[in-house]
């Protein structure tokens, strides 16, 4: 089904009612030959279900004589067998290219309508915390990543692709209490992890319970102020800023004790805690980079987020067929389309999604499978190269 069409130098030009991707019909000579030949098929297969023996043999030698017809019927100069190969080589690579160009293109959109917004591992100065899966792993709260196999880590987002996509053992640099240690992560133990889902949560910024500002008055009155470093709750040791919210919320509407470092001194505060288990400060946390691009800037850095997201996802394809990695169990996780998408809208999102979309049709395309774009970039490449 289509919105629209038009037809001009005898080339029909069409977009479909779901415009998702798209395809050429190329025009063939054989056609007409092929569609009898279907036909002669379908005759043939009630023929042998009346049990007609005589119009079995009639059918298949009808059959045969139109194979041989298409094997010998000569090309036109306007249908693509009748170019030379080198020609044929440029469209059956040209969806694949403009798959890969239309992903720079939404890319390049993307860096100069929105810039580039991430967190940088450098800035992590005090650290990460880390969930069960990962202590179990040797990580600690508090560990800063220096560097995984001996590369170190820009966008934080690269740590949880570093450690689910592997195919061997991992040495991971930390910096942990001011010394640097290292640990050798199995690969078979992260394998297990990543199938136990344990990369959920994985990793999140270590944010000490020091306060950077306070919003309430009645959290100045209780003696609270910017600096102090909270220690306890009600009793209870606080480690950091995300562990101390359910003890919080087990005080939330009452007053809690806190117990706060203060210089050298440990003060001891009765403080009042609301309805939703907060006390009306504010603590400091790791703010994002932010890079702006013009429009000249955009285009290379285009071309480079679309490189980056196909090395990716290509090394991705290319585990799956290591059984070691187990990967080949996840390919929905990875590869499913549907599943991908967000349930809220947002047009970064979306532009995300899409042209990713665009970069796993592009990769999956260059395969070297028959039916595929790149079976057919093989045999032409062998016909290149060896004339025949």
């Amino acid at each position: 089904f289509s919105l629209f069409k038009f037809r001009r130098g005898g080339i029909e030009y069409g977009i479909g009612w779901i415009p998702l991707g798209g395809y050429v019909s190329l025009y063939d000579s054989r056609e007409k030959l092929i569609a009898e030949e279907e036909r002669l098929e379908k005759e043939l297969e009630s023929a042998k279900k009346q049990g007609l023996e005589g119009e079995v043999e009639s059918l298949n030698k009808q059959i045969e004589d139109i194979r041989n017809e298409q094997r010998t019927l000569p090309a036109e100069s306007d249908e693509l067998r009748g170019k030379p190969a080198w020609q044929r080589l440029i469209v059956m690579v040209a969806g694949v290219v403009m798959n890969a160009l239309m992903a720079v293109a939404i890319y390049s959109g993307m860096l100069y309508t929105w810039g580039e917004r991430y967190y940088h591992n450098d800035d992590m100065v005090n650290g990460y915390i880390f969930n069960e899966e990962a202590e179990a792993l040797g990580f600690a709260d508090g560990d800063r990543i220096l560097s995984i196999d001996g590369e170190k880590i820009g966008n934080v987002r690269e740590i949880n692709e570093r450690l689910l996509i592997v195919d061997h053992d991992l040495e991971v640099e930390l910096l942990r209490g001011g010394e640097q240690v290292s640990i050798v992560l199995a690969m078979d133990e992260l394998v297990a992890m990543r199938e136990r889902g344990g990369y959920k949560n994985f990793i999140g910024e270590y944010v000490p319970f020091v306060i950077g500002s306070v919003e309430r008055d009645t959290a100045t009155a209780a003696g609270l102020m910017a600096g102090d470093k909270v220690v306890t709750i009600n009793g209870t040791e606080v480690s950091d800023f995300i562990s101390s919210l359910p003890m919080l919320a087990e005080s939330k509407g009452t007053n809690a004790e806190v117990t706060v470092a203060r210089g050298e001194e440990m003060l001891v505060l009765n403080v009042p805690v609301d309805e939703s288990g907060k006390i009306g400060v504010m603590v400091s946390s790791v703010q994002p980079r932010q890079y702006e691009y013009s429009f000249w800037q955009a285009i290379p850095a285009g071309f480079k987020e679309a490189g980056k997201q196909i090395a990716s996802y290509w090394n991705q394809l290319v585990m799956m067929f290591n059984p070691d990695t187990k990967l080949y169990k996840e390919m929905g996780g990875f590869i499913s389309i549907g599943s991908i998408f967000p349930e809220v809208w947002n047009w970064y999102n979306f532009w995300s999604i899409t042209a990713l979309l665009s970069i796993m049709l592009a990769v999956m395309n260059l395969l070297p499978i028959p039916v595929l774009d790149g079976g057919h970039v093989l045999f032409t490449l062998w016909e290149l190269i060896t004339g025949r």
